[in-house]
């Protein structure tokens, strides 16, 4: 796991770092959510440019229920569950061929 999880964690903490930069009163924290305004926080991150920037990246549909899963965890977090997806993916595949 330590060869996917390195990549997946760079990739996805450099679009972290891009949107956090948005939002300058946001720490550093690592926290998902600092990509998005935590005064005036989404009511959905369904088709915000965060969400869509990882589902890019990462060639992965994300629906509401885990958007906010992953909103709430840490980059590290999140590239796991990151992983995770793509694995349920990949094995979804697998099964359809």
């Amino acid at each position: 796991m330590r060869n996917t999880y390195e990549p997946i964690f760079q990739k996805l903490f450099a679009i972290y770092d891009k949107h956090r930069r948005r939002y300058p009163k946001n720490p550093n924290s690592q926290q998902m959510c600092c990509m998005w305004s935590t005064k005036n926080p989404p009511d959905t991150l369904e088709g915000t440019r965060p969400l869509c920037d990882i589902e890019n990246a990462f060639d992965i549909d994300i629906d509401e229920d885990t958007a906010f899963e992953i909103y709430d965890m840490t980059v590290d977090e999140a590239a796991r569950k990151i992983i995770e997806l793509l694995e349920i993916q990949a094995s979804l595949a697998a099964a359809s061929t």
